[in-house]
């Protein structure tokens, strides 16, 4: 698939079919594509926690998302937990944060990660939705994620049940300045 046409065509799945599974090595492989982001100083701090298999998927779903979230993943085959190491990335090596920024750093790579495996995803025929709400201490307790890393989102990861339009988006002219 042609990079514009990936980053054109991918959306943010709202539904997914029933009965549908997401493997182990589909997993794997959309990691192998997040890990060839940039990160702070090649640290590669992003860490992934997939949750597979009907039963765990809707375990987690329910009891760490909200409500509206958990009925938008419903029938999703995987969810994937983000995380970055604290004090890493935008950190000397003293531990000292190098600008205001400190672990936003962290975070900002992890982004770069997370459009990299949601667009494989797209590229292999499934769909994702990136979300930011959700119960971090359940999480933690339910994936045993310990507390140097930061729970950034939630990925679920699935077979879209529908196509969604593009949303409008803003002009290059309406956010670039040039001098």
């Amino acid at each position: 698939m042609e990079l514009m046409t990936a980053i054109n065509g991918r959306r943010s799945i709202r539904k997914y079919k029933a009965g549908t599974e997401v493997t182990k090595e589909q997993i794997e492989l959309m990691i192998e594509a997040a890990l060839m982001a940039p990160s702070w100083k090649n640290s590669e701090t992003g860490r992934y926690y997939a949750v597979i298999g009907r039963e765990k998927v809707d375990e987690v779903r329910n009891a760490c998302l909200p409500p509206y979230n958990a009925g938008n993943t419903e029938n999703a085959g995987a969810l994937l937990v983000t995380t970055v190491v604290k004090g890493i990335s935008g950190h000397s090596m003293d531990g000292n944060p190098v600008d205001e920024i400190g672990n936003g750093w962290g975070t900002y790579d992890l982004g770069l990660q997370n459009q990299n495996l949601m667009l494989k995803a797209h590229e292999m025929g499934l769909g994702t939705l990136i979300m930011g709400l959700r119960d971090v201490d359940k999480l933690r307790e339910m994936l045993n994620i310990p507390e140097e890393e930061l729970v950034v989102a939630v990925i679920a990861i699935g077979t879209p049940d529908i196509s969604p339009d593009a949303p409008k988006r803003k002009n290059v002219e309406d956010i670039v300045k040039y001098y």
